[in-house]
């Protein structure tokens, strides 16, 4: 099923009812929505009395001018009382808009900011920051505007129609009697919108994601000269989503033409019945004329509702996108009662009979049945050809995907048995794709410990060879250095994720081909400071460049998601196999 014809799919099955949801936001700013539901009501009374001065004014238009100014006058403070009661009612629901959808921002990104790397499989990160931007600025449109609007037009509605009423039973009957003429077109079209709009948001949502991936990898894009194909793909996307938007917008103006002309046609229809009747007598001209503002006021609602009906079902599919966000289940969960990681923390890991097959690729094992077990202060390399498993090993011991079946241990602890955050602060990782900050080069390394000292940012960095480099730059180690890390080379980006690793001064190292990208020199000086650092730590180093794991206590070799052969460098080259057969190839070129 194609993309849009999925989002069609959902889209029918969703009600204004999915408003709902945003409750739980609300109900702690009851007050606050108490305050501006009171200036709601004040204004609507005040707008509904309104008309009843006006007539006072005409009927009584020759009596005495006492009375007359004191008609005037009440009219003047029922207009006060107005304009006093619409400023509060704006105030608090501004307010408590902003709030609510500053706090469904914040619980949406603390969600998503927990979840596994599983999740981000099947949904794009762009499409995620659309939610919490686009989304949620829908809701703020709603709860800021579009409620308030609705509530105040509901009753005017309301009580329009009960004072029409009182004003004159006969021509009221004849305005009900346009309403199932306009309610129908309200329904029937309501339910096309709605598919529409949740359609409209998800191509937003598609556009902002192409755009997200386009602008994160440009270099690439613009090296193989695809900004055309970028363009026209990015076009395209946009395209669909301005298409299906005019469509929604012509459905809405449709229904809003169709119901502001029956609304409007019915009222003519009635007033010339009214004027009929003051001529006859039987309505004085000041009910006529406070019947036709009663009868405005009626149809103005009905027409400002049937457009709020709209914007109604744009934030309910925005509440819907949102919910399902937070109510996501992830494949990785803490433990209800976690356990403790024992202290002092040994860092021994051990692999026991561990099959894992990523969510993507659910009949391809990435491991299987690997049991591995490393001692504390031991380190280990794990190599193999590309998609052996190695880093797979890593991503299970930092708990991104839990395996199929075996069980990952830490200290002799279960990994599902622990909470996250807790192991996790025994490892330090550096991963083969160094991750930069938009920020300066001094918190790109703090990040490791955000409570470490300028001094101990700097140690780390000279550990990691960066130090100079770092001091060379515009502002030294207070340089900014751009959105990832544009500002520096690929061997400067891994020196910087290297130091960073070194500051967290964990028991647990994990490298991931940390030294792929250094020069000769730059390696040597790395590999010294990870030598250092390695002393007293368990240490998992994956590789490709063998002379980077030559010195390591053993070296693991993977090949489709098995262990096929453990030793020293020396005892698996004597042995043949794979890993002779890698090391012949490597080091016969000249490297080693």
């Amino acid at each position: 099923m194609a993309k849009d014809d999925k989002a069609e799919a959902r889209a029918s099955s969703k009600k204004v009812g999915a408003l709902r949801g945003l409750a739980p936001f609300m109900f702690p700013y009851r007050g606050m929505t108490l305050l501006a539901l009171a200036a709601l009501v004040i204004t609507a009374g005040m707008s509904l009395l309104l008309p009843l001065a006006v007539r006072r004014v005409v009927d009584g238009f020759n009596e005495d001018v006492a009375i007359l100014d004191q008609y005037f006058g009440a009219a003047l403070a029922i207009a006060a009382l107005l304009a006093i009661g619409t400023g509060v009612r704006y105030y608090f629901v501004t307010k408590l808009g902003e709030r609510v959808v500053a706090d469904i921002r914040r619980a949406v990104f603390d969600r998503v900011m927990g979840m596994s790397p599983a999740f981000f499989e099947r949904l794009m990160t762009g499409e995620v920051v659309s939610r919490i931007t686009t989304d949620t600025t829908l809701i703020l449109s709603l709860i800021g505007s579009s409620v308030s609007v609705a509530l105040r037009n509901l009753l005017m509605l309301i009580g329009g129609l009960i004072l029409l009423s009182l004003t004159s039973p006969k021509l009221t009957g004849l305005v009900l009697l346009i309403v199932p003429a306009v309610v129908v077109p309200i329904i029937v079209l309501g339910r096309r919108l709605r598919g529409l709009s949740r359609e409209s948001q998800d191509w937003i949502a598609n556009s902002s994601g192409a755009a997200s991936e386009a602008l994160g990898s440009v270099q690439t894009v613009q090296a193989f000269t695809h900004e055309g194909l970028t363009r026209a793909q990015f076009a395209d996307v946009t395209e669909k989503s301005f298409t299906v938007a005019q469509t929604r917008t012509r459905v809405r103006a449709l229904m809003t033409v169709i119901v502001i002309f029956l609304v409007f046609t019915g009222i003519v229809g009635v007033l010339w019945i009214g004027a009929r009747d003051v001529r006859a007598g039987a309505m004085t001209p000041g009910e006529l004329v406070q019947f036709v503002i009663y009868a405005v006021m009626v149809a103005g609602s009905v027409g400002a509702l049937s457009e709020i009906w709209g914007e109604l079902q744009r934030a309910a599919g925005a509440t819907e996108r949102l919910v399902e966000l937070l109510n996501a289940e992830d494949s990785v969960q803490d433990a209800a009662q976690p356990k403790a990681l024992p202290r002092p923390v040994r860092g021994e890991v051990v692999f026991d009979d561990v099959t894992f097959r990523y969510p993507a690729r659910p009949d391809v094992s990435a491991l299987n049945g690997v049991s591995l077990s490393v001692q504390p202060g031991e380190t280990v390399a794990l190599v193999g050809p590309s998609g052996a498993g190695k880093t797979t090993i890593l991503q299970l011991l930092m708990r991104f995907y839990d395996p199929q079946s075996g069980a990952v241990r830490l200290d002799g602890v279960d990994l599902r048995d622990m909470a996250r955050s807790d192991f996790r602060r025994a490892i330090a990782l550096v991963p083969q794709d160094p991750v930069i900050f938009a920020t300066s080069a001094r918190e790109n390394i703090r990040f490791g410990r955000p409570d470490a000292t300028d001094a101990e940012v700097e140690a780390a960095a000279r550990a990691a060879a960066a130090h100079d480099f770092l001091t060379a730059l515009p502002q030294g180690y207070d340089t900014w250095l751009g959105e990832r890390g544009v500002m520096l080379s690929g061997g400067q980006k891994q020196r910087v994720a290297i130091a960073r690793a070194i500051l967290r001064d964990a028991r647990v190292l994990l490298l991931d081909e940390a030294t792929s990208a250094l020069d000769a020199e730059s390696e040597r000086a790395v590999q010294a400071a990870v030598e250092i650092l390695s002393e007293g730590r368990s240490v998992l180093v994956v590789a490709h460049r063998l002379a980077t794991v030559k010195r390591a206590d053993r070296i693991v070799v993977f090949d489709q998601g098995r262990i096929v052969a453990t030793g020293t460098h020396e005892a698996l080259v004597a042995e043949g196999g794979l890993y002779a057969r890698l090391a012949r190839l490597q080091f016969t070129d000249g490297q080693g």
